[in-house]
């Protein structure tokens, strides 16, 4: 049997030492998200006119190719658009547009939660992102497993 840790309404399956998320009948997620700890994520909060705001470097908790969990040294309103960057071995991808869909304090910061726009808004669907998305997903997948 896996071992299974919750974490307020999540459930984390534990397999060689990594945890991966699990689906469960309360959980919105269409996609089991894969820890990614060592992936460089900056985030940035869009302002009016698509212009953005400071710069924050985040610790990625969690990801998939629709969306994923950082913590933040500060809180982020739910709604918030931001820009994201992703840095890592073999990775990187600049200005992903999401938008926050939840905050509540965690750690020593905040965990925020975030959904990629082009999941959402079919205006804003690009091949270019969906594809490195998937990449970045596929490398955390094979990675925990």
């Amino acid at each position: 049997m896996i071992p299974v840790e919750e974490r307020g309404n999540n459930k984390h399956k534990i397999s060689n030492g990594c945890q991966c998320m699990t689906s469960d009948s309360a959980d919105r997620r269409i996609k089991d998200r894969y820890p990614a700890m060592c992936l460089k994520v900056r985030l940035q909060e869009r302002g009016f006119f698509g212009r953005g705001k400071n710069s924050t470097a985040v610790t990625c908790l969690d990801m998939n190719r629709y969306g994923m969990a950082v913590l933040c040294p500060r809180p982020v309103e739910p709604g918030a658009r931001l820009y994201m960057d992703f840095d890592g071995k073999y990775i990187s991808q600049s200005r992903v547009a999401a938008r926050v869909v939840n905050c509540q304090p965690y750690q020593t910061g905040y965990r925020v939660s975030v959904q990629f726009s082009y999941c959402f808004d079919k205006k804003g669907y690009s091949r270019t992102v969906d594809n490195a998305l998937s990449r970045i997903e596929g490398f955390y997948n094979q990675y925990a497993s």
